[in-house]
């Protein structure tokens, strides 16, 4: 009924929604520090970053930039067009479903939920239910900020129900034996995995391939091979994150596959609101962080507005057709390599 009603598209509306997470967000921020701590132990000063410093960041970014986004985004036309309006305009989708992983339980609703109300969407949240203080935090104190309709839980043992449903977190659609033929289960794949420093030593045989050092107590280091991760020159995927020299860092950007790519480092690059986070293949489909964010919950509706006084222009397209027609028609809506010229 909410959506129905097309309360949730007006700028006004989307802002107000915003502007309320952000006072959730100053005012309960104790309370996500205390739940954190009690789910996973998270230390006060990892969880006030990623938990609401990142989510502030991303909430600002988008109040900043939403007008701009809402806006029709309009194209080239070609001659036949050049008197008519083509555009791009972005709808919200209606109702999205969002499901939250445990490790970082309120970064990672959050983040997806601002985009989604930024872009006009109505919101189902499903809180995980693993990190249970924090669920409890999210279902009893979120409520009284937003504009919201609440409902009984869905009976469904399955958390995802359909296809072709975005998912743009790092999640990966897995189905198990036991699962009905339309359900997924949604495994989130942002967990902590050590980080591996590599050596490189050149091959005694073979000068083009590098070898590692072998792992001992006073380096650490993991034996690892690149040859591990680059399956005979095609694109492959990394078994672990890779701390790797200068001179490693390109050749495993180019020969790996994965939703995102931190050298030297790890989990840096989910700090910026202007690199895309999400998966690819298994890991994954689409992408969020602010403006990816709001394309991901938008629909992006291709318009064109003829003019309709210009109607006698129309008339090479119908019948009766001649060879002079099709020739004016090919003239004025073929698409030339750049530096070839038609006569006309």
């Amino acid at each position: 009924a909410a959506w129905l009603s097309g309360k949730t598209r007006p700028l006004e509306y989307r802002v107000a929604q915003l502007e309320a997470l952000g006072r959730f967000l100053e005012d309960k921020k104790q309370d996500i520090l205390e739940a954190t701590a009690l789910d996973m132990g998270k230390p006060s000063f990892e969880a006030y970053f990623t938990e609401i410093l990142l989510c502030k960041n991303e909430l600002n970014h988008t109040l900043n930039n939403l007008s701009h986004w809402m806006k029709d985004e309009h194209v080239d036309k070609n001659l036949v067009t050049q008197l008519d309006s083509a555009f791009i305009r972005k709808d919200p989708y209606g109702v999205v479903l969002i499901i939250a992983p445990w490790n970082y339980p309120i970064h990672l609703f959050l983040v997806p939920l601002i985009g989604a109300i930024a872009a006009g969407n109505c919101v189902v949240i499903k809180p995980s239910e693993i990190s249970k203080n924090t669920e409890r935090l999210v279902a009893e104190m979120l409520t009284c900020y937003l504009d919201s309709v609440r409902s009984s839980p869905c009976p469904c043992h399955y958390p995802a129900c359909g296809h072709g449903i975005p998912t743009p977190a790092h999640t990966s659609l897995h189905a198990p034996a036991s699962r009905p033929p339309c359900c997924g289960v949604l495994q989130c794949l942002l967990r902590a995995q050590p980080v591996s420093v590599i050596r490189a030593a050149q091959g005694a045989a073979n000068g083009d391939r590098d070898r590692l050092a072998q792992a001992d107590a006073d380096t650490g280091i993991f034996p690892f091979t690149l040859q591990d991760c680059f399956a005979a020159g095609a694109t492959a995927s990394a078994p672990r994150p890779l701390l790797c020299s200068p001179q490693e860092v390109n050749q495993v950007l180019e020969r790996t596959s994965s939703g995102g790519f931190c050298g030297n480092d790890t989990l840096m690059h989910v700090t910026l609101t202007s690199l895309p986070f999400g998966g690819v293949g298994n890991s994954g489909l689409g992408k969020y962080h602010g403006k990816f964010t709001f394309d991901t919950f938008s629909h992006h509706r291709s318009c064109l507005h003829r003019n309709m006084g210009l109607e006698a222009i129309n008339s090479p397209r119908y019948p009766p057709y001649t060879q002079q027609k099709l020739g004016l028609m090919a003239a004025t809506f073929e698409i030339k390599r750049k530096g070839m010229c038609t006569l006309l």
